[in-house]
């Protein structure tokens, strides 16, 4: 008897036509099932790439935040209150999210600054500076010693924006490119009354972290020293933290209880962080509890086919047919239906992932327009789960007829 009779006599022995109802819903579910697992597991992977891969800088998941103290009604009459003291400093470098931090010194001394030409603008200045290793992007000729007339400045990239988009337009002056603005010689006259001096300062960099004018921290070390006012010079109004994680909800739920305030856009992340953090396992429960009913009525399907195939079953085994042998070929039934599920669920999560590829890229962002290996991986070992399972049940519903 060749191979083809003798699987379409088994076909009719043991694959008799019956309600499929049943089959079709634990299909269905396995599909829903699997499918949800891989999102589950798709949006943990790509949150997470989103705050550790390649995309990571100042603007998400940042490791630099600046930091200060909430200005709030109570506060307002204290120019004191939302000054850091040296205890604030060591609790924070306490928390366990928290690397390095970086002390953020105002100048206290009169700065007026003026540009002549096409740009007739007059106005005081206020300074401030940083230890080197916080600025994001350090100029070449970052340095000022005393008695040196020419000052190099880091702007932030935020004024140049609000310049060109909002200050320039309302006031007929000219828009200015970036190496436009490093050609602009600023005069810096400092102190007051006949107790001054004049520097000429050039923008050399901007810095995408630090939203203010950055000078070398000797020039207002030297300015504050000579022309500031006593008592005022330590004074600490930010700080500037190098995290680990700041989008941790637990390093989130710190500053919010300390009422230290920061880039809205990080808490913004720390939020979606603690959404993704609830949604993920939420779903991915769901996505077990889908998959385990679909299974067990999947395999209760199956062994109620070789229970009504009960007394074909005794007779193959009777006439020479192994056990083995009607298990594989069970097995082999009901494999593409198994593979056909897994496949939709694959093609479902790809489809995903790509649409999620492209939502980000007008936040300036970049996602794999594949999913990555953890997906694969959760696909790979739920279809194993299932096939063992369903392989067992089937030479378990064979044994029993021996």
């Amino acid at each position: 008897m060749s191979d083809n009779v003798q699987k379409d006599l088994l076909k009719k022995l043991l694959l008799r036509s019956q309600n499929r109802s049943r089959l079709w819903a634990a299909i269905a579910a396995l599909c829903v099932g699997t499918t949800l697992l891989l999102l589950s597991v798709m949006i943990w992977w790509n949150f997470r790439e989103l705050l550790y891969g390649k995309n990571q800088n100042d603007t998400l998941g940042s490791t630099y935040l600046v930091i200060g103290k909430k200005v709030t009604d109570q506060k307002m009459g204290d120019a004191t209150a939302t000054l850091f003291t040296q205890q604030d400093v060591d609790s924070l470098a306490k928390v366990p999210q928290v690397e390095d931090i970086g002390l953020i010194r105002s100048n206290y001394f009169p700065v007026y600054a003026s540009m002549g030409g096409k740009l007739p603008l007059s106005t005081d200045l206020p300074l401030q500076c940083v230890p080197d290793k916080f600025i994001d992007k350090m100029p070449a000729d970052w340095k000022w010693v005393p008695g040196n007339v020419y000052l190099p400045i880091i702007v932030s990239s935020q004024f140049l924006d609000d310049y060109n988009y909002g200050f320039a337009p309302s006031q007929g002056l000219p828009q200015l490119s970036e190496t436009s603005v490093k050609s602009i010689a600023i005069s810096l006259e400092i102190g007051s009354g006949d107790n001054k001096e004049t520097v000429l300062a050039h923008v050399v960099g901007f810095s995408d972290r630090i939203s203010s004018v950055l000078a070398p921290e000797s020039f207002i070390e030297y300015g504050n020293k000579k022309y500031g006012k006593p008592g005022m010079t330590d004074r600490l109004s930010q700080l500037v933290i190098k995290a680990k994680d700041p989008s941790d909800v637990q390093f989130a739920s710190y500053l919010e209880k300390h009422n230290y305030t920061t880039n809205p856009e990080n808490l913004r992340w720390s939020r979606m962080r603690a959404i993704v953090e609830v949604v993920t396992p939420a779903t991915g429960f769901l996505a077990l509890l889908l998959m385990g009913i679909g299974t067990l009525v999947f395999i209760l399907f199956i062994e109620l086919t070789i229970a009504r195939a009960q007394h074909s079953v005794t007779l193959l085994l009777q006439i020479g047919y192994s056990p083995r042998y009607l298990s594989r070929f069970m097995t082999g039934r009901f494999l593409p239906m198994i593979l056909g599920t897994v496949l939709v669920s694959m093609v479902l999560a790809i489809a995903g992932q790509f649409a999620a590829s492209i939502a980000v890229q007008p936040q300036g962002l970049t996602l794999s327009a594949l999913p990555g290996w953890p997906v694969w991986a959760a696909l790979a070992l739920s279809t194993l789960i299932l096939l063992v399972l369903v392989n067992k049940s089937i030479s378990d519903a064979i044994k029993k007829q021996v």
